[in-house]
């Protein structure tokens, strides 16, 4: 082989060589998005499930092509500004908030598209403009607490405890528009002919003097109110309930799953899932703006007849007819 040649073909090899090294520099970093929520990970890994589908529908898998940065608050809302600012220094491509956590992820940017998964009206919480158009950089899914479904959730505890003549309302008062949740389960039983006890608890430390205020009350059932906060802490909120031998209702299925008589709302799974999929879209391209927030399109009742015989109850045929789904 002449030299010239030789010093071609050994050029040729040392280029080729680099070529892996090129191709691995141009391709783009794996995405980063931030996932902020107000309370610690036990509990919520079917939400989480949910979360990963939904991204995997839009073509995302974590570990793959995603990497997700988590940020648990542990129920303590003072520490979710500083959890989202650090989110924001991270340079993270979108952040999904659950709840309380929408604020605080507001306030840190207004440039990183957020996600959130609320359960209050986004418009009057000042989150977006509007549905269809949000505008800014916030859009999400709602699963909207408004007075029909609270009126709906008492009437049909009502239906199952006729004799009730006091309903306790447990609420997380760290829940946005909590004020106007309480106005709106007063007004329903009003209409109803019931009293309503307002009993309102947003640490774990303050569950059993709740209870023991209920149970003195006379209360005859209990409306347990929604939030991140009360779905963490399901399985307690079910014991006490089962202790103090009261009917409960839940807003989500996550509470009957485990023991809790009964829910009736929106599917939280379906919610998370939903999100996912929008975030898997901004990083595909599309812009927060434009994105309309998602409603719930079917509210599910969800009874479990193993504790309605636990507690003596007598299930209305009626009512096991109208069932999503029943738990036995």
């Amino acid at each position: 082989m002449s030299g010239v040649r030789r010093r071609d073909f050994i050029t040729l090899l040392g280029g080729a060589a680099t070529w892996p090294l090129a191709a691995r520099a141009q391709q783009p970093a794996m995405p980063v998005i931030g996932f902020l929520r107000s309370t610690s990970p036990e509990g919520t890994g079917h939400l989480l499930a949910a979360f990963r589908q939904g991204l995997k529908e839009t073509g995302y898998v974590e570990g793959q092509n995603l990497t997700i940065e988590y940020r648990w608050a542990g129920d303590d809302v003072d520490r979710l500004p500083g959890l989202a600012a650090d989110l924001v220094r991270q340079e993270v491509a979108v952040i999904v908030a659950n709840g309380v956590a929408v604020r605080s992820a507001i306030a840190a940017t207004a440039t990183i598209p957020i996600v959130f998964v609320i359960g209050v009206d986004p418009v009057r919480s000042g989150f977006v403009a509007s549905l269809n158009r949000p505008g800014g950089n916030v859009t999400g899914t709602s699963i909207v607490a408004g007075a029909d479904l609270h009126a709906k959730r008492l009437e049909i505890l009502h239906e199952l405890t006729p004799k009730a003549v006091t309903i306790a309302a447990l609420l997380d008062p760290k829940v946005v528009e909590t004020e106007v949740t309480t106005h709106d389960v007063e007004q329903a039983a009003r209409v109803l002919g019931l009293q309503v006890l307002v009993v309102k608890v947003g640490t774990e430390s303050e569950f059993n003097a709740a209870f023991l205020k209920i149970a003195q009350s006379s209360a005859g059932a209990l409306l347990v109110g929604g939030g991140a906060f009360f779905v963490t802490q399901r399985r307690r909120l079910v014991a006490l309930a089962a202790q103090h031998s009261l009917p409960a209702s839940y807003m989500t299925r996550d509470s009957v799953e485990v023991g809790g008589l009964m829910s009736y709302g929106p599917s939280q799974m379906n919610a998370y899932r939903r999100a996912g999929v929008y975030v898997g879209r901004i990083l595909n391209g599309a812009k927060p703006a434009e994105l309309p927030v998602e409603l719930p399109t079917k509210y599910e009742l969800v009874i479990n007849l193993k504790t309605a015989k636990a507690l003596g109850l007598a299930m209305p045929p009626t009512l096991l007819a109208r069932a999503d789904e029943v738990i036995e």
